[in-house]
């Protein structure tokens, strides 16, 4: 069985969704190996001196495997290529082999935006969330429950329902969120 991750923002000090960060890893645990734990991902950070921008990668299996910190730099982004593809994605594992694969195929584009069985999911590293004039709406089913989108959620800043790859070009505005790049409106993208 492989390993699993959490992706973690660190700024100014400040360890960012600790608590959408400890609930998803300690569900995962309690998933995949049937132990009940109560881990607390800041038990296990040692945070930066300086205030700058952090990714730090808290890797696990039964217990806390690694950590790591390194400084972040985000990524930009001009296209996403529109990829249908079976894929099962419902915890983050450091097995990334399937989304590598589909991440290949993207051609120019920045990333991909998975398509399963009809439906929009998420980009090779963010769930997704459209502006349809008067609400921010994500995927019902994404790959993967995000920390982010979990906490945009539960403040109803965001809403869930079923999204067909054609509601991007009828979509008013368009975002990436993950733990790193919080909430992230993209301009001008273009979906080929």
């Amino acid at each position: 069985m492989s390993l699993f991750f959490e992706t973690v923002r660190i700024e100014k000090k400040i360890i960012y969704n600790r608590k959408w960060h400890n609930r998803r890893l300690n569900r995962t645990i309690y998933e995949n190996f049937g132990i009940e734990s109560d881990y607390d991902i800041a038990d296990f950070i040692s945070l930066p001196e300086d205030e700058k921008l952090y990714r730090c990668r808290v890797v696990y299996g039964k217990t806390i495997d690694s950590v790591t910190l390194t400084q972040y730099h985000p990524r930009h982004y001009r296209a996403l290529k529109i990829i249908e593809a079976d894929i099962d994605y419902p915890y983050k594992s450091t097995d990334r082999k399937e989304i590598d694969k589909i991440f290949a195929r993207r051609g120019d584009a920045d990333d991909i935006i998975i398509v399963r069985d009809g439906l929009l999911t998420d980009t090779s590293i963010a769930n997704i969330a459209i502006f349809d004039g008067l609400q921010w709406v994500t995927p019902e089913k994404p790959l993967l429950p995000g920390t982010m989108r979990a906490s945009l959620l539960a403040s109803k800043k965001l809403k869930t329902n079923t999204l067909r790859a054609d509601e991007l070009k009828k979509g008013v505005k368009f975002a990436l969120m993950n733990a790193m790049t919080g909430f992230y409106q993209l301009k001008n993208i273009i979906f080929i």
